[in-house]
């Protein structure tokens, strides 16, 4: 029923975050750096799991798959942003939205998935090598996919046939559902709901599957007081920070899919240039292997003299 209508839209615009030049000059300086980090960070910490063989632990093998997404995630629309920052060009075709659009959803529902798995570190952490095997380890990466890319369909599914025939004028420097279905032509408040339901539940159930997993770690804290404790005391605030980082941003879109303060744009430069940054710092710069195994790694590749601790 929408093939009349459906191709007279071939592009979007992606307005940004300003319209300000000098505005605009800062975020371009601000996206690169950021962005070179996120790289330098992210690849670091997954080939420091790939080739060191003291980490092949399902603790790091999961650090190095959320590393991955996490580059990902910031390569999906970061690269974009800055070059229509650089050149002033700020369309995007139809196809590419809908590709953005399907991508974001998948990596941002299996890093959810893989969050609430690393999250098992600390949950049981007498048990945490028995429940974790290399198989399990596996099988929890493989599902986290496959409910990234099962959410992301459905998602698409709604909105890949709308009919668009103008305004085609995005308030974002990436596509995403909310903003692409109200520029449909017809009238979608049932979808908006709906779509927004979908993500909604998903993210605020997974965030406080989380939160109430947290709860149960600090009550055991408070029972058994000792020295391994304090550890995982110390993890769980790492934990903590990077889920806040990540599912704060995503429950305001699709609680508020529509404010008429443009909050949601600025929040999702901490999806995608802040979280990125820290999980790598997070994870890594508090643990003595992973820095020593680092170090190793980036001596070797300068041809430095080789570290022994």
């Amino acid at each position: 029923m929408y093939e009349s209508n459906f191709s007279e839209v071939s592009e979007f615009i992606l307005l940004g975050l300003s319209n300000y030049r000098q505005v605009q000059h800062f975020l371009l300086a601000f996206s690169t750096v950021f962005y070179l980090m996120i790289i330098l960070g992210n690849t670091l910490v997954v080939f420091t799991v790939t080739f060191n063989a003291h980490l092949h632990s399902p603790m790091y093998f999961l650090l190095a798959n959320l590393s991955f997404i996490d580059l990902c995630f910031s390569t999906l629309a970061v690269p974009k942003m800055i070059h229509d920052l650089y050149s002033g060009d700020k369309t995007i075709s139809f196809h590419e939205c809908l590709i953005q659009i399907f991508v974001l959803h998948i990596l941002g529902g299996s890093e959810m998935v893989l969050l609430v798995a690393m999250a098992l570190d600390i949950c049981k952490p007498l048990h945490y090598l028995t429940i974790m095997s290399p198989r399990m380890c596996s099988l929890l990466l493989s599902g986290a996919w496959l409910i990234g890319i099962i959410h992301s369909v459905i998602q698409v599914a709604f909105v890949v046939h709308l009919p668009f025939c103008g305004p085609n004028e995005i308030d974002s420097f990436y596509c995403d559902l909310p903003w692409f279905i109200k520029l449909a032509c017809i009238d979608t408040y049932r979808m908006e709901f709906l779509v927004t339901a979908i993500s909604g539940f998903i993210s605020i159930g997974t965030f406080f599957l989380l939160i109430i997993s947290y709860i149960l770690i600090l009550f055991t804290v408070w029972k058994h007081p000792s020295g391994g404790l304090s550890k995982a005391l110390s993890t769980l605030s790492a934990h903590i920070s990077v889920v806040v980082l990540f599912f704060g941003p995503c429950i305001f879109v699709y609680m508020w899919p529509f404010p008429t303060v443009p909050v949601d744009k600025f929040l999702a430069i901490v999806d995608f240039l802040i979280t990125p940054i820290l999980n790598p710092a997070i994870y890594t710069m508090r643990n003595k292997d992973m820095k020593l195994a680092m170090r190793k790694l980036i001596s070797q590749l300068l041809g430095l003299p080789k570290i022994s601790k």
